[in-house]
């Protein structure tokens, strides 16, 4: 590979980095503690993440537990699931909390399938971006020491990395949407 070309391959991908951390934080009927992820609390004037300041277990199928190593962070940690978009309300036993995913209704699968498919739309739309600017480059490499041909030869290899790339987004959707729609 190019080594012009290494930072637009790099550039895409981090976006597809992007995309698996905002798909794992799309709940597939599963308890999957990924959706903690961007839940943050204040840790002695810091915010952190549930997972640094807590054990977040997944004892059950669709049960996550979150044990605290301060158990005056309990409170903390309730209130910020309660104000997140989590959408599920902790239960605190005052040495734990229990969050409890419900079963997902057919409905509800759907308007998440349809999420996943924006989130990937968006990372192509990314990565095509990526690609406009690397043949922008690309093209004001022109009149200088690299010849036509490399040029030429570069903006093809470009366009093989997007396709790679949209067509692993493409599975990534895929890949997540049965996982969404499998009961």
């Amino acid at each position: 590979m190019n080594e012009k070309l290494q930072v637009y391959k790099d550039k895409m991908n981090k976006t597809m980095a992007n995309l698996d951390g905002e798909l794992g934080t799309i709940r597939a009927g599963r308890a999957n503690p990924n959706v903690l992820n961007k839940i943050k609390v204040d840790y002695y004037g810091t915010p952190s993440p549930i997972q640094q300041v807590a054990n977040v277990s997944v004892p059950e199928p669709r049960m996550i537990q979150i044990q605290p190593w301060e158990k005056n962070m309990l409170k903390v940690i309730e209130k910020a699931i309660q104000v997140s978009d989590l959408g599920i309300n902790p239960t605190n036993d005052g040495t734990m909390i229990r969050l409890v995913f419900p079963e997902l209704t057919e409905e509800r699968r759907k308007e998440l399938v349809k999420d996943v498919k924006k989130k990937g739309e968006a990372a192509k739309v990314a990565i095509r971006n990526i690609r406009r600017d690397g043949n922008d480059a690309l093209k004001k490499l022109k009149g200088t020491e690299v010849s036509e041909d490399e040029i030429k030869d570069m903006e093809t290899e470009l366009q093989k990395l997007t396709d790679k790339f949209v067509k692993d987004v493409d599975k990534a959707v895929d890949n997540k949407s049965k996982e969404v729609m499998t009961v």
